[in-house]
C-alpha cells in the first residue's frame, strides 16, 4: 500500500533540514539581593530554552529553590565532585560549558566579578567560566550596591571582562531587570544561528 507524500512535498517544499532545537542556556547566579530575582529570570528563559542553572554558595542565601522552574536543573559546589570517582570520568564544570550555547551570569557579585578578572576559580560557576570557550557568548549582569559598584576595581575588572568578549547587560544602579535580561538574550539569539 502506498503512502501519500507529506504536504510539504507535495506542494514541492522540500524541508532544509532537522528543526532547530531549542538554544541551551546556561544561568549563574553570585552572592548578592538580586539573586533574590535569580527564580524569575530561569522562567523567562525556560519558556523557550533548555536551561540550565548554576549557584554559588552565597546566592543560596538569597534565591527560594523551591520557586525554580521545574524543567530547570541546579547545579551547586556539592555536585562538582559527586559524580567524579577516577581519571577520565566527567568533571561537571567541562560537562556544563560543552553543553551550553551560550552563558548569562544574573546576578554577577563584586566577588565574582573579581574572581573572574583574576581568572581564580575557586566554585563550580568560576570553574565553568575559566574553562569557557569565548567564542561563544557570555553575558553578565551585575548587582552589587552603589558604593561597590562605583568603587575603582569595579571598573577595572569589568574591564577585563569585557577583554574577553564578555557581553555586559546595564541595569539602572542595580541588576537589569529580569525582563531585560532575557530580552537582551533572546535578540541576539534570534539575531545568530545556533550549532547544531
Amino acid at each position: 500500500m502506498a503512502h501519500p507524500e507529506p504536504q510539504y512535498v507535495q506542494r514541492g517544499k522540500v524541508p532544509i533540514g532537522p528543526p532547530r532545537r531549542r538554544p541551551r542556556i546556561l544561568l549563574g547566579a553570585c552572592g548578592c539581593v538580586a539573586a533574590v530575582q535569580f527564580a524569575s529570570i530561569c522562567h523567562c528563559f525556560s519558556e523557550w530554552a533548555e536551561v540550565k542553572a548554576v549557584a554559588t554558595p552565597a546566592s543560596l542565601h538569597f534565591i527560594d529553590i523551591e520557586s525554580l522552574p521545574d524543567n530547570v536543573d541546579l547545579y551547586t559546589d556539592g555536585h562538582e565532585w559527586s559524580c567524579w570517582e577516577k581519571v577520565g570520568d566527567n568533571v561537571l564544570h567541562i560537562e556544563l560549558y560543552r553543553w551550553a550555547d551560550l552563558m548569562v551570569i544574573a546576578p554577577l557579585s563584586a566577588n565574582t566579578l573579581a574572581k573572574i578578572a583574576g581568572g581564580i576559580c575557586d566554585n563550580l560557576l568560576t570553574c565553568i567560566v575559566r574553562a569557557w570557550d569565548y567564542s561563544k557568548p557570555m553575558f553578565i549582569a551585575p548587582g552589587m550596591n552603589t558604593f561597590t559598584w562605583r568603587n575603582p576595581f569595579t571598573e577595572k575588572h569589568l574591564m577585563l571582562v569585557d577583554e574577553l568578549g564578555v557581553s555586559f547587560i546595564p541595569g539602572d544602579d542595580a541588576m537589569a531587570e529580569p525582563t531585560e535580561i532575557h530580552s537582551t538574550v533572546r535578540l541576539y539569539l534570534e539575531s545568530r544561528p545556533l550549532p547544531n
